[in-house]
Formats: structure tokens, sequence, C-alpha cells
């Protein structure tokens, strides 16, 4: 099986590829090849370089060799590393984690029966600057409260008149 972009795919659930290609590129200079964006999405999935060679059908010898000679040197300069020895191939994703390329898992919310229709959700504006995305949002949510807890919380008596 040849190698395509569809391997290792799932490093996009948890990693800002895009960005981090386009960081990468600048640290080498020019843009990242095929074969060292598939690399590096194995790194990021926490497959060892022997286990991303059987993956791709190559010596494991062979893809180490590819690693040291480019994504390690190119991540290194990107996060300022670049005198630190690399010790292991898991301090690629932690030095790129700690640089904030790693996304957060969105926050799921226990609403039960969904949201109302009146409930908006609005971007009104995404800025990237400094290896950061900014997102501005005004988020509206309509629940229904249950008519005891609402009138508990009001103080409302049904005996009250006006």
């Amino acid at each position: 099986m040849a190698p395509t972009d569809e391997q290792f795919n799932q490093a996009a659930n948890h990693w800002d590829l895009e960005t981090l290609y386009t960081d990468l590129a600048s640290a080498k200079g020019k843009r990242l090849t095929p074969m060292e964006k598939l690399h590096l999405r194995g790194l990021l999935c926490s497959f060892s370089p022997a286990e991303i060679a059987e993956k791709l059908r190559k010596t494991p010898k062979g893809v180490e060799t590819d690693l040291c000679a480019t994504l390690y040197k190119y991540v290194k300069s990107l996060v300022n590393k670049s005198t630190e020895k690399m010790e292991n191939w898991r301090n690629i994703a932690e030095w790129l984690e700690e640089a904030g390329y790693k996304t957060k898992s969105p926050t799921k919310f226990p609403i039960q029966d969904g949201l109302s229709e009146n409930s908006k959700v609005n971007v009104s504006n995404i800025k990237f600057e400094n290896n950061q995305i900014t997102i501005d949002v005004f988020l509206q949510i309509t629940v229904p409260l249950p008519s005891e807890i609402f009138k508990q919380n009001l103080d409302i008596d049904d005996n009250t008149t006006n």
C-alpha cells in the first residue's frame, strides 16, 4: 500500500496540523514533503519510528534516519530546542504540545433535550497570530426551567395577589 494522506489522519483530531505544517515549513525553509507530513502525523499519533516503518512497509532504520535528517531538526528549530539532545521520539509530541499545537477536546455540556429553537451561536471574529487562534463567539442558550425550581428560586408564592 502506498503512503497516503489518509494514514495517521487521526492526528488531526488532536493537533492543529495546518498551522504546524506551515510553521515547520518556515523552520525548514520550504514546504514539508508528503512523506515528512506522514511521518509527523505518525509521531503525533504516538507511533514509534519502528511502528511507522511497519505501517508504511519501510525499514525501521530508514524511517529513523529520515526523521533525524528532517523532522527532528525542524521541530527542534521551531520550538527553540536546537541545542537539546533528542533523547526519545516522544520528545517531538511533548515539545509541540508545550508550544501550543495540540488542540483542546471540545467541552461537552449535559443538556438533556438539546437546545431550544431560541438558542443562538454566532462566530463574530477569528484571528490567527503568534501560533494562536482566537475565536470570538456569542452564545445564547435558552433552557426551560421546571416550574417548581423556577418558583422556589424567585420566591413566588401561589397565593400572592397584587
